[in-house]
């Protein structure tokens, strides 16, 4: 089951980074959208925010569908998952947003006219690199509140008294509204595993500026967990645990059960609650 986790967490980066930031490139590097600002970030974000959805619903049986650090270490600061499976998970995220940029690479660097420098691979940035010129402190203020806000919606779609078949749409719907916010000012990043590879690739700016978008989606995360904590936690309340993607209302402790989706989960799987390590 641990390898299953990892595996699940690697992939689905790896598609996440592919298909959207691959979008990103396609929009800001290649300009297939004619010029236009407005069209690259509009289908950046649906790019960002309709993979996630998709992504939700397949792997979050399996994993919790985190794909994300920042998503990651707020569901430890919550005390959903214990350090060991955090760990875990970083190193398949992060693995997989390399594969995934490197793919994306592979490919885009096939076309004509491609070049790292130009084209570049859907990389985060700030000052000349971002399209309204934010400075560092703007940047890393940005990427702090929008993963907050992310991580918050993720938190709260995956409580034991949210709808359980609708969790997918709320969490696909907040990452695609942060790109919206995000994009003309700092790239969005709210995910260092989708930061990396691309930096890797393109070096230059986009890797020495890289350090901010590993910390302030990271301080975006906590920050979202110790306010989901204080606003839902009562004092003294037991550990509230989740049932799977589809199944309408909680089930018991002591079986597992079958979810809407067809498959046989333990009751405490779905996104972000993932099932105990075997």
């Amino acid at each position: 089951m641990r390898q299953h986790k990892m595996f699940a967490e690697f992939i689905g980066t790896a598609l996440l980074v592919f298909c959207a930031v691959g979008v990103a490139t396609a929009s800001f590097g290649f300009g297939i959208t004619g010029g236009s600002a407005t069209a690259g970030v509009i289908a950046t974000a649906l790019a960002f925010g309709l993979v996630m959805l998709v992504l939700a619903y397949a792997l979050g049986p399996i994993s919790g569908c985190h794909i994300n650090p920042a998503v990651t270490l707020g569901f430890l600061v919550a005390r959903r998952i214990d350090v060991r499976e955090a760990i875990d998970y970083w190193a398949a995220q992060i693995a997989g947003g390399i594969v995934g940029a490197l793919v994306l690479w592979g490919i885009a660097s096939s076309a004509d006219g491609y070049s790292r420098s130009g084209t570049g691979l859907g990389a985060d940035g700030f000052g000349g690199q971002s399209m309204v010129g934010l400075n560092a402190a703007g940047a890393i203020g940005v990427e702090i509140i929008l993963t907050a806000l992310f991580v918050f919606v993720v938190l709260s779609a995956t409580r034991n008294d949210a709808a359980p078949q609708v969790a997918g749409v709320a969490i696909g719907l907040a990452l695609a509204a942060v790109h919206l916010m995000g994009v003309p000012l700092t790239g969005t990043s709210v995910n260092p595993a989708r930061s990396i590879g691309p930096a890797l690739i393109v070096a230059g700016p986009a890797l020495s500026q890289l350090w901010v978008f590993l910390i302030a989606p990271m301080i975006g995360g906590a920050l979202a967990a110790a306010v989901h904590e204080y606003l839902f936690r009562s004092p003294g309340a037991d550990r509230v645990e989740r049932v799977d993607v589809g199944e309408g209302s909680p089930a018991s402790a002591t079986s597992p059960q079958t979810s809407t989706l067809g498959r046989a989960t333990h009751p405490t799987t779905r996104f972000g609650r993932t099932p105990p390590a075997t």
